[in-house]
């Protein structure tokens, strides 16, 4: 078993399944928003995409955390984009715009059958997120650009400095900020070897299309350093396909720009994770 201390002071929960791990992702955002809410009035939450954010967002949508929130004084912002128009299905703010917020008019499916056929009919439960607070990277507005990503990046780090409270460094303090991981290791889309993950990154990063995994699509990213400065940082999960790699991030030699998962070892951080993929770990007897 590891030794709990290397995990930087991160708590590791191993729940049952996917579903128990949507759980318990919801019960803690809930929990965070509820409390930034309380002491200033509004929170800003960062999203990811994938599988981990499709079942998140399902369980989000329940009226026991639909309501538990005020949603009107949240602003929703991503740790990542992939750079596709927003009706993309690789869009990770497509995807919470048709399954979370129920704004099917925002992104218009072109490329999936009918997987949100309920959220798009209005016969789904939506957050209740006012518009002026959802934050998407400007992925549609800046494609003609000659430079299209790093002119987007620049354009969410504006963003970011006009609407988050900032650290020391100038650095955006997320109440909450989800992620995924990657079968690499990656977290957001800051990938082994990224430059986002030096202490002097930029905020937010545009990043050329990786070769090694997929989607083979450039992103926008936040970087490594918006980490540390935020409330709660919940890294999510699940699946066998993953347990190999949950093994090496949790049990193996400390070397973020391998391991970029690493960098979310923090005392700020929950990390959930279900059974299968905490096998190869030893999360799981912890």
């Amino acid at each position: 078993m590891a030794d709990p201390g290397r995990l930087g002071g991160a708590q590791v929960r191993v729940l049952a399944d996917d579903a128990a791990v949507a759980r318990e992702a919801a019960r803690l955002v809930v929990d965070g928003l509820s409390n930034a809410i309380g002491q200033r009035g509004h929170a800003h939450l960062a999203l990811t995409g994938g599988s981990s954010a499709v079942g998140l967002y399902e369980v989000l949508r329940d009226a026991e955390y639909r309501t538990a929130v005020d949603w009107q004084h949240v602003h929703l912002w991503w740790g990542d984009e992939r750079f596709v128009p927003i009706d993309h299905p690789e869009s990770n703010a497509g995807l919470a715009y048709r399954l979370l917020l129920a704004m099917p008019e925002k992104a218009a499916e072109t490329g999936q059958g009918g997987q949100y056929d309920d959220v798009a009919a209005g016969a789904g439960p939506a957050l209740d997120v006012l518009v002026e607070h959802i934050h998407p990277v400007e992925v549609d507005e800046t494609l003609s650009d000659s430079e299209p990503v790093e002119l987007a990046a620049e354009l969410y780090a504006r963003d970011l400095k006009r609407f988050v409270a900032l650290g020391h460094g100038g650095v955006p303090m997320f109440d909450v900020l989800l992620t995924g991981i990657g079968p690499d290791g990656h977290i957001m889309s800051l990938f082994p070897g990224s430059a986002g993950l030096a202490p002097d990154a930029p905020i937010v990063l545009g990043v050329p299309a990786p070769e090694h995994v997929e989607p083979h699509i450039a992103r926008v990213t936040l970087t490594a350093r918006v980490l540390p400065v935020a409330q709660l940082v919940l890294p999510m999960t699940a699946g066998l396909a993953k347990a190999r790699i949950v093994g090496q991030i949790l049990d193996g030699e400390l070397d973020v720009n391998r391991l970029p998962a690493q960098a979310a070892l923090l005392p700020n951080a929950v990390w959930l994770i279900d059974e299968a993929a905490a096998s190869a770990t030893g999360a799981a007897a912890r």
